[in-house]
């Protein structure tokens, strides 16, 4: 066997209800199973006759158990900021930073709507403390849970017919409850639960490592919410363990890069014109200050849980699509387009308008 197999872990859990005890009768160990499942086991150190097992309890091929490439996926969100610069990664952990009514809450809220739709099931540890935005994210959780136990159950109960997503709230990590999780979750066999960890406190944004090693860093800007360009995550601060897709080789990576220098550049110029009270833009400087802008605007997006409060139906846009249309701005391919016709769109349109408003696409 490769170097650069996985197990596709989530197919795994979703065929197989109760992964430990069908191992178990099928003859394999299930601490085996476990430890192929939490990449502790290297799938080429795995016997065949184990993989070969394994699939016939999942009822499918190898080709279908087996992931090609090694490197953790992401969770796409049909989110064009958080896919193009800091995507989630499947498995994985991220971390929240933001001040209180920033929309971080708002922005979990919808993460766990857009997952129900792609076959995940959210589960929210709520913190002890009862804060503004807390209804949005319960709403739209599948669980709600107080206890450490409790949140145990309810992600065992989630494994059984499908792929669990947990959001915890900072004090869980400092208390130490969210590390005991874990280690339950790896003892039963459960080690791949992408979790989301919030800070409703707000102090998260005055330590350097708010919640420890991350897979996904998602920094809130007051500048963004003050202007009220939502969701307010900041593209050029916020970062993604590389993966496959986003290699330092890959144009995923390329884009990302070009397009974090243009945003970069844009806000020094807009600060700097707003503090020195200057009326224009070097001329030097137009073409990065209009992309810049226009990048800032695209990177808005309607979301289906604020539809009642925007009047704005929300959207989804494919990460591919995204990152093809962060790359026209970014080229000045979209430079004849009035950078008001981004604001709160979803897609491009297929050509770019001329002085009037296309089909904006999702």
């Amino acid at each position: 066997m490769a170097d650069d197999l996985s197990l596709n872990v989530a197919l795994l859990r979703r065929k197989v209800p109760n992964l430990t005890a069908a191992a178990k009768q099928a003859g394999l160990r299930p601490a085996t199973v476990s430890n192929l499942c939490t990449g502790k086991i290297p799938v080429g150190r795995a016997e065949v006759r184990t993989l070969v097992a394994l699939a016939e309890l999942a009822g499918c091929g190898l080709d279908d158990l087996l992931i090609r490439g090694g490197q953790a996926k992401t969770i796409e969100t049909g989110i064009k900021t958080i896919d193009v610069f800091a995507p989630v990664v499947r498995g994985g952990t991220v971390g929240l930073v933001a001040k209180p009514g920033m929309g971080q809450l708002v922005v979990l809220g919808e993460l766990f709507l857009r997952l129900k739709e792609t076959g995940y099931t959210p589960i929210f540890w709520r913190p002890e403390r009862e804060v503004i935005g807390l209804e949005e994210v319960i709403s739209e959780a599948a669980a709600v849970c107080y206890e450490g136990e409790d949140t145990l159950q309810a992600i065992l109960q989630a494994e059984q017919h499908g792929t669990a997503v947990l959001a915890a709230d900072r004090s869980y990590v400092l208390s130490g409850e969210l590390g005991r999780l874990r280690a339950m979750l790896s003892e039963a066999g459960v080690g791949d639960v992408t979790v989301f960890l919030v800070d409703v406190s707000g102090a998260a944004t005055e330590e350097a490592v708010p919640y420890g090693p991350l897979d996904t860093l998602w920094r809130f800007d007051s500048y963004l919410s003050g202007k009220r360009y939502y969701p307010a995550i900041d593209p050029v601060a916020s970062t993604a363990t590389l993966l496959e897709d986003t290699l330092p080789e890959s144009r995923h990576f390329a884009i990302q890069q070009k397009a974090k220098k243009l945003l970069r550049r844009y806000r020094e110029l807009a600060l700097w014109l707003e503090a020195s009270g200057q009326a224009a833009v070097p001329d030097e400087e137009r073409a990065v200050f209009s992309r810049g802008k226009r990048l800032e605007m695209y990177l808005t997006q309607p979301f289906y849980i604020a539809e009642p409060v925007t009047g704005l139906a929300g959207v989804w846009v494919n990460s591919s699509d995204a990152l093809e249309h962060v790359s026209r701005i970014v080229e000045g391919k979209m430079d004849e387009m009035d950078p008001q016709l981004l604001f709160y769109i979803g897609g491009l349109p297929d050509t770019p308008p001329a002085g009037e408003k296309g089909s904006h696409g999702s």
